[in-house]
C-alpha cells in the first residue's frame, strides 16, 4: 500500500514556528514516525513539503498518475483559500485525510474554514504531532476498505 503524505507551506518550519501551536518536534521527526508506523501497518509512506502551491499541485497530479492508494494532506495555510490545490485534490480517486496538527476551529476565524472539507474523507486536528499518526491509521483504513 502506497500512502502519499503532503506537507504544505511553512510547515518545513515545524520545530521553529510557534511551538506554543506546535510543539518543538521538527518536520524531519513526524516523518520518520510516520514512516515507522506505515512499516507497523504494512504501508510504504512517501513525504513531499513545498512552499510552492504549483509544485503542490503537480504533486498531486503525480499522485494520481501513480494510483496512490491514499493521500494526507496538511497543507498549512493554503487549506483556508487554495481553490487550486482544492481542485487538484478532486481530481484523486483514493481517499484523501485532512490533517491539522493544532485545532483549526480553536482558532482564528479564518482558520474555522477548509475548502478541502468537501472532497476529504476526513480531517483530524488538534492532536500535535498524533494528528499524522492518526491520520496514517485512517488513510490505511479507508484505502482497505475501498479494496474490498
Amino acid at each position: 500500500m502506497n500512502i502519499l503524505m503532503l506537507h504544505g507551506i511553512n510547515l518545513n518550519m515545524f520545530g521553529k514556528r510557534d511551538p506554543k501551536q506546535y510543539g518543538t518536534i521538527t518536520l524531519d521527526e513526524i516523518n520518520a514516525r510516520v514512516g515507522a508506523l506505515g512499516q507497523e501497518l504494512g504501508a510504504t509512506v512517501e513525504a513531499f513539503q513545498t512552499n510552492s502551491e504549483g509544485a503542490m499541485c503537480e504533486r498531486i497530479h503525480q499522485a494520481y498518475a501513480d494510483g496512490v492508494d491514499a493521500v494526507m494532506i496538511n497543507a498549512g495555510a493554503w487549506t483556508h483559500y487554495s481553490y487550486g490545490i482544492r481542485d487538484a485534490l478532486a481530481i484523486l480517486t483514493c481517499p484523501i485525510v485532512e490533517l491539522h496538527m493544532s485545532n483549526i476551529h480553536a482558532r482564528e476565524a479564518f482558520r474555522h474554514v477548509s475548502v478541502f472539507g468537501e472532497i476529504v474523507r476526513g480531517q483530524i486536528c488538534g492532536f500535535g504531532a498524533d494528528s499524522y499518526l492518526l491520520g496514517l491509521r485512517a488513510a490505511v483504513s479507508a484505502a482497505q476498505a475501498g479494496r474490498v
